[in-house]
This record gives structure tokens, sequence and C-alpha cells, in this order.
């Protein structure tokens, strides 16, 4: 990655002058990145600094561009394409005879873009999510972040990463560098326990951030505990790349940031006349257990403010890596724990030969097991 950086004229320096925030992480990295963006465009507004943001982010949720940001924007098709042929056309220009053939795969094309779009537009401070994993990430080139993010960990992509979730912990760790503080929600002893050892190896102070903060508290966004979590993240580690400037955050610079806040799909609210949408997607046990506890925070502060509503449940599942039962229950037994009640469930299918059948037996199976929809 460095090499094919240093072909289309970038060095260690220059990436340095993007003043990244790297963020790793199971789930809500990419809410992370978002907060972070959001608190740093709100001290942008009152100050100038910074006068651009960038964000690169994966996967997109409905168009390409989504995955390269400014100012929290999505770039023009336009801009994609002139980035992205730029950076094609230097690189098999410039392969020699024999590496000819060897080309960036998918994702780290796609790093290669946003980081030399995010030059090009000459960005103050880049928000940057790993693809999956750290230490070798292809994200990991970036020898002089100004800050390192970890979000909460979990078990995921354990054929890379595992076979144990310590495994994943220390490569989610390879994103520390020595001289650029680190963050971390707050992880389980035996998680904890690998972040802070990899931290001392690297020489890098590691710092737990509770979401005992000065957050607003009035903003649905922040409802949930684990949007508190990840907000309370991205704030430690937006405090610390400004304070390197002698600059600081307003209590009105972080009220602004958290009311702007916005993640489409992720923990998202969509307010439809007399009804409220409660998207999300999860691609793993925690993911599935954190949207249900944050449909079930949202679901009590509601019940206090409007009289008892009508919910309903739409699920689908398009993956064949994961038991769909096993992730199905999860979600059911996590909402009864929280006593959310559900009046309908609607069953949707990706795969049209497959029908509703197959989870006709799945509610007659959880209903055999104590759960009834």
């Amino acid at each position: 990655m460095s090499k094919w950086l240093q072909w289309l004229g970038h060095d260690d320096k220059d990436i340095s002058r993007l003043n990244i925030i790297h963020v790793a992480g199971t789930k809500g990295k990419g809410s992370t990145c978002a907060f972070a963006e959001s608190f740093l465009r709100a001290h942008g507004q009152r100050t100038g600094f910074p006068q651009k943001t960038g964000m690169y982010t994966s996967p997109h949720l409905l168009s390409p561009e989504e995955r390269i940001r400014i100012n929290f924007q999505p770039i023009s098709r336009d801009l994609l394409t002139k980035y992205f042929f730029e950076v094609y056309e230097t690189l098999k220009e410039k392969s020699p005879p024999e590496e000819f053939g060897r080309v960036p795969r998918y994702l780290q094309l796609w790093a290669l873009v946003s980081f030399h779009t995010f030059l090009r537009e000459r960005i103050d401070v880049a928000i940057v999510e790993t693809h999956h994993g750290g230490e070798y990430d292809a994200t990991n080139f970036i020898q002089h972040p100004a800050a390192t993010v970890i979000a909460k960990l979990g078990m995921d992509h354990i054929a890379q990463l595992g076979p144990t979730i310590e495994n994943i912990a220390w490569h989610k760790a390879g994103i520390f560098k020595p001289g650029a503080p680190a963050f971390s929600t707050f992880q389980a002893p035996s998680l904890a326990k690998v972040l802070e050892t990899r931290a001392r190896e690297k020489g890098v102070q590691l710092k737990f951030v509770s979401d005992e903060t000065d957050l607003p508290d009035d903003t649905l966004k922040l409802t949930s505990h684990v949007q508190r979590q990840n907000a309370a993240l991205a704030l430690a580690a937006v405090e610390s790349v400004l304070d390197r400037r002698g600059l600081k955050l307003t209590r009105d610079d972080v009220e602004v940031g958290a009311q702007q806040f916005s993640w489409p799909g992720r923990f998202q609210i969509i307010n439809d006349d007399a009804q409220k949408w409660f998207l999300d997607g999860a691609h793993n046990d925690i993911s599935v257990r954190e949207a249900a506890r944050w449909f079930a925070d949202a679901h009590i502060l509601l019940s206090r403010e409007h009289n008892p509503a009508l919910r309903v449940l739409i699920w689908s599942q398009i993956s064949d890596q994961r038991e769909s039962l096993e992730v199905l229950e999860i979600l059911a037994r996590t909402l009864k724990e929280y006593n959310v009640p559900i009046q309908h469930v609607i069953f949707s299918t990706y795969n049209e030969h497959e029908g509703s059948g197959k989870y006709i037996v799945q509610m007659l199976i959880m209903q055999d097991r104590g759960i009834n929809w």
C-alpha cells in the first residue's frame, strides 16, 4: 500500500498531514467514525478548523460514493470517477514488468482512492475505518495517525482473525502507533488485557473511555447505551486531536455535533407522520444484541412520552454464513429480556425460491422454546 501511494505521488509526510483518526473494532466503528466527523465539523463551523473533514468507511449502503465523504457528504460520482482513474491508470503505468498483472484487491483499491481523494481535496482531518482486523488491514500503512480508536470487540471474521476473541483483539490493536494516543471503549477483562499489552509493546498510552461524559441527554440519538459509548469514544479522540493544536470543543460544539449526527441504516430513527422507524443492520451476535438493546432503550423513552404504540418487527437475513434461526433467536430473547412487546412480525427474504415456509418453521421452533409472537 505504501509503495502504491508513492507511485501516486504521496509519501508518509503527506499522509500524516491528514491528521488521521484511525478506527478499528467489531461493532460501532462506523457510528464512532460518524460521531467523530460530526464533532469535528461542529467545531469547524464555529472556528474554521477543520474547514474540510474526510471520512472513509465501508461497506456502502446505497451507492459506492458513500464510502468516501467530504464534510460528511458523499463525493460526487464525477469526482469519484476522476480520482478512481487517476489511481488506476497511474498504477497500471508504473507497475514494473515483473509485477505485471498484480493490482490492488477490491478494498485496497478503495483505500487508495480515498487517500488520493483526501490529499487532492486538501482535507484537514480524516477519519478512517479499518475494513476488518487491524494489524494486516489494508488501511494500516498509516505511520503517524493523530489518534487510534478501538470500538466494541466481538467475534467476527474468525477465519482471518481468530480462532479466539483474544486473537481478534490482538489484530485490532495493530493500528496502535507510537506517538499517537489510543482510545478504547470498555472491553471484557481478557480483551482489555490484550489491548493494554499491545499498547505497552508499542509504547502507546491507551485510555479506556466511559460513556459517563458531558454528552447531552435530551437527544434520541444518544438514548441508547451503545450509541453513548460510540459518541463518548469519538469525543475523546476528537478532543485529543484538537488539543494538540491548542483547540478545544465547547459544550455547544458537542451538542451541535450530537444533534447533526447521522449514520444512515445504523441506529437510524426516521419520523414518518405518526410512525417511527428504527433501522439497523447487524452482522454478528454482538451486533444483534446491541440493535435489540438500542430499540429497547428507545422503547422505554418513548413509552414515557406517548401512549402505548403498536410495535412491528420487520426482519430479514441475507447472509448464509450464519444460521438464521440462531440470529433470530438472539434478537427475540434480547427483546424479551428487556420486556419489549412486539405485536406483529413481518419476515422477508432475499431468496425468491425460499418463500416464507422457512420462517414459519423458525417461529414454531421458537414457540417451542418459550418465545411467542
